[in-house]
């Protein structure tokens, strides 16, 4: 796509037509008549309206005062307003509620509109609306509120419209048209992939429906709505669909979250057990445990165990089962005794806690020599998406659909990798034959800035970088990066905060800094397990801070 330079007033328009002519070329046969009708009436638009009509598309709500609608390069606004009337895409709206009317009303309005209904008229805004719900007004024109109102309120109504142009263009509802600004300014670069006819979010429309309904379940849920409501429009949304899936478990768990908090055991444990997040198993046994029902958690508990699906599950379980073993009396359960970590515990004064625990044990640890970094999940995710580049950015059928893509839509699906073996073998092979050291630099200068699920742009200096290839032994690279491909979503986090080098020796250590009263968190402690296992350096350090100099 054409970038435009925001030199250019018209700069928002431009990029709007892109959308619609995207849209229009691959997803035309997903388009209804309206859908297209509007693509098509919008393109024989003079530029004003089209302009004014992109303004209110970008601005948040779909209500406007008129007298904020003035935007220089538009011009006359009225007149632009005209044939967006005529066609029936902005109105006046017949009736406002009461809270519509204060978000757009100013308070001195307000205070003129209700003059013989408020109490205390010089109060707060927030204060003027207690004074007047009380009263159960019922929604009602402007006119009505407001006799001789100076302004017009203008509603937009074809917002739904264009959040399904937004939502075919990037693939989610979560990117924006800011997104364009950003990459005009230069401030947000994407590799460029290459399109082929299949590269499409949504194959059906079906699919577009299904993702716009999510999405507004998920907004019901933020906003508090009761979770039995919003599972009776869920019961119906199922599909094939990779993104939509994951999409829908993920909702799915949050909403037996919500349940959970409520105390509702039996809907929770429902909507787990209809749920593929990967946790939502692990949930079940701790809804049971809650609800104090120990020998079904027990039981689930034991039959997970036999076959769990993933590292977490396990961490979870050598909990669990000795608990509930106790609390059906049963004798105590030893846990397995695993080898020690090596332990730095320090006293620092307690003037440095000013910088962070971790900026001051990186500080002291400095002090003993070598070179001594903060990168916790920086640095080995970076060096991952650095060899594995050409890997991740694949054009895979259906990976890649739009131009500002940080990274392939299938990177948390189960055959990510098997998607691309032949390519990742190819990559991580460069750990065995000695070339990974070029091909990481080569990349990190020929991609330099562009946007990536694995490199940290900001935490990666040419000094860090030349240290780290000088001190990590590739085959403990191989380790890690073999371990990030099993479960790139849990294992992409939890690594030590520091690094230390000793470029001279070629040697390192990892440590992972608690402070007083923290603790290892799970996603850590797997990590550290890992560590241990493949024989990588680590220390764990505990802080305690000293009144004394």
């Amino acid at each position: 796509m054409i970038a435009h330079s925001v030199d250019d007033p018209f700069y928002y328009l431009h990029n709007f037509r892109q959308v619609l002519l995207w849209v229009e070329h691959r997803y035309e046969d997903l388009l209804d008549k309206h859908e297209l009708a509007f693509i098509r009436t919008f393109s024989q638009l003079q530029a004003p309206a089209q302009a004014l009509l992109v303004r209110m598309v970008m601005r948040k709500g779909e209500l406007f005062r008129s007298d904020r609608l003035d935007y220089v390069e538009i011009g006359d606004t009225a007149l632009a307003l005209q044939p967006l009337q005529a066609l029936g895409w902005v109105r006046e709206p017949e009736e406002l509620d009461l809270a519509q009317l204060f978000a757009l009303l100013r308070k001195d309005e307000l205070a003129r509109c209700f003059a013989t209904q408020l109490v205390r008229p010089r109060a707060a805004k927030h204060e003027l609306m207690a004074q007047l719900q009380p009263l159960a007004l019922a929604a009602r024109s402007l006119a009505e509120w407001f006799p001789g109102c100076e302004v017009r309120i203008l509603q937009w109504c074809l917002q739904p419209l264009c959040d399904r142009m937004r939502l075919l263009f990037f693939g989610n509802l979560y990117q924006d048209w800011s997104d364009f600004v950003l990459a005009d300014l230069g401030l947000l670069r994407y590799e460029q992939v290459p399109f082929s006819t299949d590269s499409r979010a949504l194959h059906y429309r079906a699919e577009v429906d299904l993702a716009m309904a999510l999405h507004q379940c998920a907004e019901r849920l933020e906003q508090g709505d009761d979770p039995r409501s919003i599972l009776a429009v869920m019961e119906g949304l199922h599909s094939d669909n990779a993104w939509l899936a994951r999409r829908h478990a993920r909702l799915q768990f949050a909403l037996g979250q919500q349940c959970e908090r409520r105390g509702d055991w039996d809907l929770a444990m429902a909507v787990y057990a209809q749920c593929n997040h990967a946790q939502a198993r692990i949930r079940q046994v701790r809804v049971l445990e809650r609800s104090e029902q120990w020998p079904e958690a027990h039981a689930m508990a034991l039959q997970m165990a036999a076959a769990p699906a993933n590292a977490l599950e396990v961490q979870a379980l050598e909990r669990m089962l000795p608990r509930l073993a106790r609390k059906l009396g049963g004798p105590p359960q030893r846990r397995q005794r695993v080898a020690p970590l090596e332990l730095i515990e320090l006293q620092l004064p307690a003037e440095h806690a000013a910088l962070g625990v971790e900026e001051a044990v990186r500080q002291h640890l400095a002090l003993e020599g070598g070179q001594v970094h903060y990168v916790e999940n920086t640095l080995f995710n970076s060096l991952f998406g650095l060899l594995c580049w050409e890997a991740v950015f694949a054009p895979v059928p259906g990976a890649f659909f739009n131009p500002f893509q940080a990274g392939p839509q299938d990177l948390h699906d189960g055959d990510f990798r098997q998607r691309r073996a032949a390519l990742f073998e190819r990559c991580l092979g460069r750990l065995d034959d000695g070339s990974h050291r070029q091909a990481i630099l080569d990349c990190y200068v020929a991609k330099q800035g562009l946007q990536s699920p694995f490199v940290f742009w900001p935490m990666l200096s040419e000094q860090l970088l030349e240290q780290a290839l000088a001190c990590l032994p590739p085959a403990q690279l191989k380790h890690c990066f073999q371990r990030l491909l099993q479960d790139i979503r849990s294992n992409r986090a939890g690594m030590p905060d520091l690094i230390q080098f000793w470029p001279e020796q070629g040697r390192y250590r990892m440590v992972e800094v608690k402070g007083p009263g923290d603790r290892l968190q799970d996603n850590q402690l797997r990590w550290l397990a890992f560590c241990r296992e493949h024989g990588l350096p680590v220390a764990v350090c505990h802080v305690r801070w000293s009144d004394t100099p």
